[in-house]
């Protein structure tokens, strides 16, 4: 159906989360990936959605150059906040395990920005799923941990996965952005730029 409206454009996606990739498919969109490597930094005076945001306008700065009259480029960042602070992916099993335990019985906040860029314009939209885990057990942790790797994941977890099947209580806002993108915005945001 959206396909039909983007019929003159190219969707460019710069991710390499097949989650991401996924999710295009399930829309019915037609997209290319590509991908360019960055260092995912920001300046320490943002918080909450400001750093999601920033990342996802960064990550489509390189390509600003490249792009056809046709193209529309599609980046993203997700993070995970808690108690004021920023949960990034984890960099090896310890920091996955902390992320985890301080994340045990409290809720979290999902935060989700996709940047849209065009040779002529940029809208950066952003969707917040507050997330409610259990108490988890240490032995439920590292069992999650050592099976499932979850070292590219935001936060350490993915909704979709064992840990989110035992462990999640509660959650309000979009399930799918959890996962990595919030679908709806993505849908209603392409249809209001064709």
């Amino acid at each position: 159906m959206i396909n039909d409206k983007l019929k003159k454009h190219t969707i460019i996606l710069a991710s390499g989360s097949p989650r991401r990739q996924q999710f295009f498919k399930d829309l019915g969109i037609d997209f290319k990936v590509r991908l360019k490597p960055i260092i995912e930094e920001y300046p320490k005076r943002l918080t909450h959605f400001e750093i999601s945001d920033y990342l996802a306008q960064l990550k489509a700065i390189s390509f600003k150059n490249e792009l056809n009259p046709e193209d529309i480029l599609i980046t993203s960042d997700t993070i995970v906040w808690l108690d004021n602070n920023a949960l990034g992916k984890p960099v090896n099993k310890d920091d996955a395990f902390n992320m985890l335990s301080n994340m045990s019985n409290k809720t979290h906040e999902v935060i989700t920005s996709v940047c849209f860029t065009t040779v002529t314009a940029q809208k950066t939209v952003n969707a917040t799923t507050k997330v409610t885990f259990k108490t988890l057990s240490e032995n439920e942790i590292n069992y999650y941990i050592d099976t499932f790797k979850p070292y590219d994941k935001a936060g350490a977890y993915g909704i979709q996965e064992w840990i989110g099947h035992i462990g999640i209580t509660r959650i309000e806002g979009s399930y799918f952005n959890v996962v990595g993108l919030p679908t709806h915005l993505v849908y209603k945001t392409l249809n209001s730029m064709v």
